[in-house]
């Protein structure tokens, strides 16, 4: 198993790999028991837990040992050193996060909080993100509710896209162009799901499928484990909550993704005049990309995104959803 990176694109490409889980029959590796293996995070501390963290058991990036970069010929190649981590999203084996109240939602923001803050002090990694898939379609692996969690030593070329045009945004302009986003569609809120607090759902107005919806705060911050002063974030638990439910009675399946900036501890390399102004040019978000069976040729054209749903007309659906449970 090796990471290949494509001269072209830049996309590091992870070859190799069995999506193969090792587990008894009617074996969960997220439910509790008396001889659980130690974890990585539980909250709270102490006495049981209510969300965990653990390695996976077939994961794509792994801990140990060194990337050993090096070139074949033209091309690059390197081992797929990394993190790649469960977050059992309660101790309940059924359910789901848009059903939980929104006390848990905010304890499972806070493991994902946590675990990116404690994955970036290792120098190797320069991104680590959250990610959650809903649904066999989107991937899920297990039936517990779970999050995973995966730390590599490359950006992803989707983030490089975002960096990109951030930083060219505010050299232009000298302001954030996601903070521009969320102020003209606070404005004018066509496409504006719902909000709380400082925290917005809306569908970007260049959606790549149906009823995609973006979490955003309207005060800027690049980093999502790193709290602005007086940030609420039970407020964004109340509207993550709220959106998939709204998302859950269209479809039940989709992606989840958290956009955080990268790990600058190591400032060196081909990345560096990204760290200049990231603090002030990039914004956290989460993406959520919703699957709709009956329409996949919204999915079938990958690069050039196929969407026959009007952004604006998805938002007023959405709004009109009751999110209650």
């Amino acid at each position: 198993m090796e990471l290949r990176k494509d001269p072209i694109t830049r996309s590091w490409i992870l070859v190799g790999h069995r999506e193969v889980l090792s587990l008894a029959p009617n074996e969960c590796p997220l439910c509790p028991r008396k001889d659980e293996p130690p974890l990585l995070l539980r909250l709270p501390a102490e006495g049981p837990w209510r969300v965990s963290v653990r390695p996976h058991s077939n994961p794509l990036y792994h801990i140990e040992g060194d990337m050993a970069r090096e070139a074949e010929g033209i091309y690059d190649k390197m081992l797929p050193v990394g993190a790649h981590e469960w977050i059992a999203e309660t101790p309940n084996h059924e359910g789901t996060l848009a059903y939980m109240d929104d006390d848990q939602i905010a304890l499972v923001l806070e493991a994902y909080r946590l675990r990116i803050l404690d994955l970036k002090r290792d120098r190797r990694f320069k991104y680590v993100t959250v990610f959650r898939n809903r649904g066999l379609p989107a991937g899920e692996e297990l039936g517990h509710p779970h999050s995973e969690v995966t730390a590599s030593a490359f950006v992803p070329r989707r983030i490089l896209y975002e960096l990109r045009a951030a930083r060219g945004w505010f050299e232009e302009k000298e302001r954030c162009v996601f903070c521009d986003i969320v102020r003209q569609e606070e404005r004018r809120g066509t496409r504006l799901v719902d909000s709380q607090g400082d925290y917005y759902a809306l569908c970007p107005y260049a959606s790549r499928v149906p009823f995609e919806v973006w979490l955003m705060s309207r005060r800027h911050n690049h980093l999502f484990e790193q709290p602005r002063h007086k940030s609420n974030r039970r407020d964004l638990a109340i509207l993550l909550g709220r959106t998939l439910r709204r998302i859950g009675r269209i479809t039940g399946c989709y992606h989840m993704v958290l956009h955080t900036a990268p790990n600058i501890i190591d400032r060196s390399g081909d990345l560096q005049e990204y760290w200049k102004t990231i603090a002030e040019d990039y914004h956290w978000h989460i993406e959520i990309l919703p699957i709709l069976e009956k329409v996949s040729k919204s999915y079938s054209i990958k690069e050039v995104y196929f969407n026959q749903i009007l952004p604006e007309q998805a938002a007023e659906r959405l709004r009109q959803t009751d999110p209650n449970p």
